[in-house]
């Protein structure tokens, strides 16, 4: 590799943690960062999108130029945008801007730019060049992709259990299988999620917080399942002063009239049936790029079977619960040869105490 693509590649990789800097805060915008070298490539500004409503990247760089950035270089890790959403077309500002070149990564999936950003930026005169650190910036961005592709949220399925595959004892008891710092390590992977979703029999039986903690400001959204809408009077997600609930419940099973024993506080949407995509086009739609799946095994199973997991993260405790009738993470696939089964791939491990957390990609 030669010494300029070498230097190009570096202040892509630049751009790229700027944008990973909001990963937390930009639903359901993309993670974008954008750098600024003068026409002797010296850096003159850097900028990252925080927030969306906020600035983007690009104009956040431009409001922090040092001096005149005509005739210099820009990074950035996703196409600029050329819709008025909330605020102005970036193209417009690299255009007035009198940037000779531009590097981006990779095309913004939004059909609202989608390439024109680029055909934009080459009609005005602008050198354009494509793909640079493109697998880093399709892994960085890959929720917000899937969501625009697919529209379904990107989906993250997650439990813990103990060595023998056991997620709680047979009378439903699971506090605790893994150890703290595991637990504790949970609430912050939270806050990189939009919407955490649990089934009605895990809030009957655990009546959790599902919060990051105070890790996160707003909480992620905290979406119950139920195809009954026999849920408790008294629950925890409840108190919409901690974070937002929205329960969704399958109208073709659902006892209506339980839905006096939720708040006002509370939202509720109604699906057609028990099919977990209906679920997270809900949530895509809201404009949750990725969602946590923190549910028992029935809801795990479909979610899996219907492409609505796309992650796969799971927390192995050095413990023996046992049991034959002690409860496992998912339910029957009903694989009947080998060649049926779900193969992860991607997977990475790490130690926490005695615990391992593995995470896995599962390919649809």
């Amino acid at each position: 590799m030669s010494e300029k693509n070498v230097s190009h590649t570096k202040w892509m990789k630049r751009a790229i943690f700027l944008a990973s800097l909001g990963k937390n805060t930009t639903s359901p915008n993309p993670r974008v960062g954008a750098v600024i070298l003068d026409k002797n490539g010296k850096l003159i500004s850097e900028g990252f999108h925080f927030k969306a409503g906020m600035p983007h990247a690009e104009a956040m760089a431009f409001n922090n130029l040092k001096k005149d950035a005509k005739g210099g270089t820009m990074y950035v890790n996703l196409e600029p945008c050329c819709h008025q959403g909330k605020t102005p077309p970036c193209v417009d500002k690299v255009i007035s801007s009198g940037i000779k070149k531009v590097y981006i990564s990779i095309e913004d999936p939004d059909k609202r730019v989608s390439g024109k950003g680029i055909k934009l930026l080459k009609e005005a005169g602008i050198q354009v060049h494509l793909g640079l650190c493109k697998k880093e910036s399709l892994d960085l961005n890959k929720a917000f992709i899937h969501r625009n592709i697919t529209k379904k949220a990107f989906g993250v399925l997650k439990w813990a259990m103990s060595i023998d595959g056991r997620i709680a004892l047979k009378n439903g008891k699971s506090k605790w299988i893994t150890n703290e710092e595991s637990r504790s390590l949970v609430h912050s992977f939270r806050a990189e999620f939009d919407a955490i979703i649990i089934g009605g029999n895990t809030l009957r039986r655990d009546n959790p917080l599902l919060t990051t903690r105070g890790l996160k400001n707003p909480e992620p959204l905290r979406v119950v399942f139920t195809k009954s809408l026999d849920l408790p009077s008294k629950s925890n997600l409840w108190d919409c002063s901690k974070a937002k609930t929205l329960v969704i419940y399958d109208s073709s099973t659902a006892n209506e009239s339980y839905l006096s024993r939720i708040p006002k506080c509370v939202e509720v949407e109604k699906v057609s049936s028990d099919n977990p995509e209906l679920i997270s086009k809900i949530l895509a739609k809201r404009g949750c790029n990725n969602v946590l799946w923190e549910c028992g095994p029935r809801l795990a199973t479909a979610a899996i079977k219907s492409n609505c997991i796309q992650e796969i993260i799971t927390f192995i405790a050095p413990k023996i619960l046992g049991g034959e009738n002690s409860m496992n993470p998912l339910g029957d696939f009903e694989f009947g040869e080998m060649h049926e089964i779900i193969k992860l791939s991607e997977s990475q491990l790490s130690l926490i105490g005695d615990d391992i957390c593995v995470k896995s990609s599962l390919k649809n």
